[in-house]
């Protein structure tokens, strides 16, 4: 008689360890990242007083207001992104991480290391577009 496999249903201590490290990693980045958008968006005001021709300026104010804009997107973005992050780590600490909301089943180590802040399997995430 062959043992049953039992299917695992949660991440071991050391395994959640694993994926706080890469999720610190993760947040320290991105935080570096949004941190520039800031700056960028707070200094992006600051032209050179040498710029006399008309049109000119014109056209450099419309590219200053699109490269804000889309500036202004990735930081948003980047934020929600790192909210994200976080709220993995809560999860990590209720030891909840890494199991798919919808089917309750251990999401892949492979998916997790892609996608840290993910809170659904490809199962369930490919389901989502069938219905």
């Amino acid at each position: 008689m062959g043992k049953v496999k039992t299917e695992k249903v949660k991440y071991s201590d050391g395994e959640l360890q694993e994926f706080k490290k890469l999720i610190l990693k993760k947040i320290e980045d991105a935080k570096k990242e949004l941190h520039n958008l800031q700056a960028f968006l707070n200094h992006s005001d600051e032209h050179g007083t040498d710029d006399t021709a008309s049109t000119f300026k014109i056209l450099e104010d419309g590219s200053d207001s699109l490269a804000k804009e889309e500036a202004a997107q990735l930081a948003a973005r980047q934020r929600k992104f790192i909210d994200q992050l976080e709220a993995a780590l809560v999860r990590i600490e209720n030891k909840t991480y890494g199991i798919c909301r919808v089917t309750g089943k251990l999401i892949p180590k492979e998916r997790l290391r892609a996608v840290p802040h993910t809170t659904q399997s490809m199962e369930a995430k490919l389901q989502q577009y069938k219905d």
